[in-house]
């Protein structure tokens, strides 16, 4: 795909675009692999994906759906030792960088894949597919205050930060990356609402409050459900933010091949209404206006 024939806006430094590809802004680094992924990419009916916005609980989802399908094979020992990015590849990080095929797995009934990558670009991909998704959504506020803290984490940005307010007005404009954040959770969501057998969708903040309820409800989903409440609590208990933060490989400052950032930086705090600390009373209220157009207006009380 010819960046330069895509629309473009600025949206950190003097040289820093997002590129537009179907009413959404990309990184300008992975639209080739995301092109390869929309056009080469043939999930398996077995195949789980787990989608969802960036910053928006994408390292947690990993632990817990891995363990859930791998609890027989001593996934938490698996998951002391690799980091869940590595465990649950991003299609359009990690899998389709420089190849039109998705490697096989050991076990190729057990696959499990991670995308950012919107349903209006995926939606081929996936109606024509029977396999599972499942897709986390997480407060607009908090993903906003999320992903300032992960922008500022860049190299770049150790000379030129990313600075708040200006976060603000382009999360505000859908200028971020994946964005705009609401058509992207409203993609999904639809596609919930249309096909539930194939489709789970779950707010972080569901999975924070009730984690015991929600988590067996996604071993059910994805076809490996628990036999008593002791076998979902352990799930639970070995995806804990504590645990899988405090694991060397998760506080390792040693980037992957596949990012420029150091594995420690997918552990901040996890926190569910961080942004307070934050975000004056101002912006929140501009956040939730925007979200009451956005989300509530189309049936989904949710975000403010």
């Amino acid at each position: 795909m010819d960046l330069s024939t895509l629309p473009k806006e600025n949206w950190w430094g003097d040289h820093d675009y997002l590129y537009k590809v179907g009413g959404f802004w990309l990184l300008p680094q992975f639209i080739q692999s995301i092109y390869r992924v929309v056009k080469y990419f043939k999930p398996m009916p077995s195949d789980i994906i787990l989608a969802s916005y960036p910053k928006t609980g994408t390292t947690w989802l990993k632990s817990l759906v891995f363990s859930i399908v791998h609890r027989s094979s001593n996934s938490k020992h698996r998951l002391s030792l690799n980091h869940p990015h590595d465990l649950v590849p991003t299609l359009e990080v990690q899998v389709f960088t420089t190849s039109n095929i998705a490697p096989s797995s050991e076990n190729q009934s057990n696959r499990i894949f991670s995308t950012h990558i919107p349903y209006q670009l995926l939606s081929e991909t996936l109606d024509s597919s029977e396999c599972r998704v499942v897709y986390v959504t997480r407060n607009p506020k908090d993903t906003l205050v999320s992903t300032w803290h992960f922008v500022n984490k860049w190299k770049k940005a150790m000379d030129y930060p990313w600075q708040l307010n200006l976060a603000i007005d382009k999360f505000c404009q859908g200028l971020s990356p994946c964005g705009p954040y609401y058509d992207h959770v409203m993609g999904y969501k639809k596609l919930s609402m249309e096909r539930p057998t194939n489709v789970f969708f779950i707010t972080y903040e569901e999975l924070r409050v009730d984690p015991i309820t929600h988590v067996k409800r996604l071993g059910e989903f994805l076809g490996f459900p628990f036999e008593g409440d002791e076998q979902v609590q352990e799930v639970v208990n070995s995806c804990s933010f504590e645990v899988l933060s405090n694991y060397e490989v998760n506080r390792s400052e040693e980037s992957p091949t596949w990012f420029q950032l150091p594995y420690n930086s997918f552990f901040r705090k996890g926190d569910v209404g961080d942004h307070k600390n934050y975000l004056s009373d101002e912006t929140i209220e501009r956040i939730d206006a925007l979200t009451r157009q956005k989300f509530h207006s189309l049936g989904f009380n949710y975000g403010t």
